[in-house]
């Protein structure tokens, strides 16, 4: 069976060590929730990137997605991945799901004010999730054909949770914090996927010539699914 032929053990097995980063993350913005300190910084780093700026620049709403489009795009183009279409597209699917329950679950139970003082939504950011969901996702597949493919889509995920700032929709608390539950969940998706794969997939579908995905999406304070075909 090729490496694309299904996702590798080293994908699936679980590391202590990988929670590190996603961790720090989201502790940092959790913490800074009641922090003094880490509010303040937060005032400050709002106040230099939001000094003198006239118009806002929405390429956020865009960029959140462009890491996990260059999956797909990659895979079309020729460049193969891990895994092939269906346990990707579970995968991607799964984290999403995660990153969608856990950014509204927060979002709900903090009530935190945005920057610009429109809602009072602001913890974590979505769109810095779901970004840094992709960015995992794409280092997952092709950093051994090419670890500028990751190092890419994490550029990419950082420029939007900058940009969420840019546009003083979120506070850097916030992104950090959604950054981290992007990381988690993809990280969390390859996890399971196994047991996915076992309970709900089956021999059945392993012969199957035709499959059917359904992609969750999450943007801003709205959720949904989109469906994939493959034949």
């Amino acid at each position: 069976m090729s490496s694309t032929d299904t996702i590798t053990s080293s994908n699936s097995k679980f590391h202590v060590k990988q929670l590190v980063i996603p961790t720090l993350l989201i502790g940092h913005g959790v913490i800074g929730i009641e922090s003094d300190g880490i509010k303040g910084m937060n005032t400050e780093i709002r106040d230099e990137l939001t000094e003198n700026i006239d118009d806002k620049i929405t390429i956020d709403d865009f960029s959140q997605y462009a890491p996990v489009a260059s999956v797909y795009a990659l895979n079309l183009a020729g460049v193969k991945g891990k895994s092939n279409f269906r346990d990707r597209t579970t995968v991607i699917a799964t984290s999403y799901l995660i990153v969608a329950g856990s950014v509204m679950g927060l979002k709900s139970l903090t009530k935190i004010e945005r920057p610009d003082g429109s809602s009072k939504n602001s913890f974590p950011s979505g769109h810095t999730a779901t970004a840094f969901a992709g960015a995992e996702f794409l280092w997952q597949e092709y950093k051994d054909v090419s670890i500028w493919y990751g190092i890419t889509g994490y550029v990419v995920a950082s420029g939007t949770g900058l940009f969420r700032m840019y546009n003083d929709r979120h506070w850097f608390t916030d992104v950090m914090a959604g950054a981290g539950i992007g990381i988690l969940s993809t990280k969390i998706a390859y996890w399971v996927n196994p047991f996915i794969k076992k309970k709900i997939f089956g021999k059945k579908t392993e012969e199957s010539k035709t499959s059917v995905s359904f992609i969750p999406f999450y943007n801003r304070e709205q959720a949904g699914f989109g469906v994939a075909v493959t034949f």
